[in-house]
């Protein structure tokens, strides 16, 4: 995910306590993400975040989830970054609990620019040592040297 960090900030990685949930786990994304300019409407974003998730849940399978939206009130691609080293029910796919969470915003128009990002951060994720490293991190500063 080392292409990724140009579209993250370190103050966009969260470590998710124990005991969390799916919309815990979120806020504290949406949170982290609205503390970057690029996101112009927090009240859209969070909107936009949390009816995607209730078309189907994001979390795709082997401890990652992947919420996103694509809208007008972001300005520039950028992610925030959860790691959950207890594991959250995100109701994946596979019903087991989700370790890793990659939330994108995309400006409207970014589906080749989201595409391109989603197809990184999966080939970084589909690595098992990698994947087993950043879901055991317990800080950002961790989650960074990583990354």
């Amino acid at each position: 995910m080392t292409d990724l960090r140009n579209f993250m900030e370190p103050s966009q990685i969260r470590i998710i306590p124990a005991g969390a949930t799916k919309q815990d786990a979120l806020d504290l994304l949406i949170e982290a993400l609205c503390r970057n300019p690029v996101i112009t409407d927090r009240d859209a974003f969070s909107k936009a975040v949390y009816e995607r998730e209730s078309v189907q849940s994001t979390g795709i399978g082997g401890g990652v989830a992947v919420p996103h939206v694509r809208i007008a009130e972001v300005t520039s691609p950028t992610i925030a970054l959860g790691i959950a080293p207890d594991g959250v029910d995100f109701s994946a796919l596979d019903n087991r609990p989700v370790q890793i969470i990659v939330l994108f915003a995309t400006p409207k128009d970014a589906e080749k620019t989201y595409l391109s990002m989603l197809a990184k951060a999966m080939v970084t994720l589909r690595n098992r040592e990698t994947f087993a490293a950043l879901a055991s991190c317990r800080t950002p500063e961790e989650v960074m040297a990583l990354l």
